[in-house]
């Protein structure tokens, strides 16, 4: 019998939709805990004993899995092809499923180079100012789109555009075509949005990867995790009105085309596999620390990695992203570590579960180290 799976999540968060997405294509059962846009979480951080403050969380079983990155790793382990379950990792026309090149596809350029310049189209004005601090102390930097918003709040900053400004578009249009070197003199020049000529020539152009007729972005048999990866973002953001010219069919034909396919499929596999139920975090709770944990030895402890890390099997340690949320580490017991992952023992309000954390963009100190 398959663990009970459950995903933390809020409907506002574009990354909990991805997992959604995940979720969907894998065909894997699941509940909802609908969680808070802000902290506190307690069905977090005092059912679970996780400070973590990132969204979405997944919970297979006992194990509790931290990041998108890992999340989608441990689905794609636990519940394989083998299994009868669809895989996030399809083959290409060639039969080869690249894997490692997927991943880092989704993490360095989707999540990041592709989804971060896509947050400009956002109406911050429309925004509470509480999220809007919230977002801005997590991330503790001012050139943050958060810190933008926050800043456009103030008595100071006296241009408000309820049009997308032309610098805001540049920051995504040269992911779909030929960027262009806008300026805005108006804006104050500390919260001037970093210029495209520098940060974004460089990106892959998804027109350009689909204008060959292809389905999916890597001509693969069905869609994965390279295709889920992009589109969540397209998705969010084709909600917000400044958004409009990147969904222009005579521009970026083959992108629309692709985002529409590829939401039609998902709608399709929801209908087909119904809305998950939504738990409290008090029932997600009970049934986390009621159910199994996956033996430590599927993760294994490297030796030689904790020596470079200075803990040992069984230290207390504290586990945070290494740029936003750093502020808030979780502490647990060391029981599993290797190249990949991380695993803690903690404590939660009703018993002891195992959260999961990548290696990649997180920091790991012995409790008994004052800083992260």
């Amino acid at each position: 019998m398959s663990p009970p799976v459950i995903l933390y999540r809020y409907d506002a968060s574009p990354f909990s939709h991805k997992i959604d997405n995940a979720l969907l294509l894998k065909g894997v059962p699941h509940q909802h805990v609908q969680v808070a846009s802000l902290l506190p979480r307690p069905e977090i951080s005092e059912e679970l004993g996780i400070n973590y403050r990132r969204i979405p969380l997944l919970a297979i079983g006992n194990d509790v899995y931290c990041d998108t990155g890992l999340i989608v790793s441990a689905l794609e382990r636990r519940f394989p092809s083998s299994q009868g379950y669809e895989t996030l990792f399809p083959p290409t026309k060639s039969g080869k499923a690249e894997t490692g090149l997927v991943k880092l596809f989704a993490k360095y350029y989707a999540e990041s180079a592709f989804f971060l310049p896509a947050t400009t189209l956002i109406p911050w004005e429309k925004l509470p100012a509480p999220f809007l601090k919230d977002r801005s102390d997590a991330s503790g930097i001012q050139s943050s789109p958060f810190y933008h918003a926050s800043y456009q709040h103030s008595p100071s900053f006296a241009v408000h555009q309820s049009t997308p400004l032309p610098s805001q578009l540049v920051e995504i249009t040269p992911f779909l075509n030929s960027p262009r070197n806008w300026y805005v003199p108006s804006m104050p020049d500390k919260v001037k949005l970093r210029s495209p000529s520098t940060n974004f020539k460089r990106q892959t152009l998804i027109e350009e990867q689909l204008c060959d007729g292809r389905a999916w972005l890597l001509e693969t048999e069905h869609p994965g995790l390279a295709d889920i990866s992009v589109h969540f973002t397209l998705a969010w953001i084709k909600a917000f009105k400044p958004s409009k010219p990147l969904f222009d069919e005579t521009k970026f034909p083959n992108v629309v085309k692709w985002v529409d396919r590829l939401s039609s499929l998902l709608k399709a596999k929801r209908k087909e596999q119904g809305v998950p139920v939504n738990v409290t975090g008090a029932a997600a709770g009970e049934t986390i620390v009621s159910s199994d944990f996956e033996p430590y030895t599927a993760v294994g402890f490297d030796a030689q990695e904790a020596q470079r890390l200075r803990v040992q099997l069984g230290d207390t340690v504290r586990i945070a992203p290494d740029d936003t949320g750093r502020s808030y580490p979780t502490t647990g017991k060391l029981v599993a570590l290797s190249l990949e992952e991380a695993v803690l023992e903690v404590q939660g309000k009703k018993g002891t579960l195992r959260c999961h954390f990548p290696r990649l963009g997180y920091v790991i100190k012995a409790a008994k180290d004052s800083k992260l």
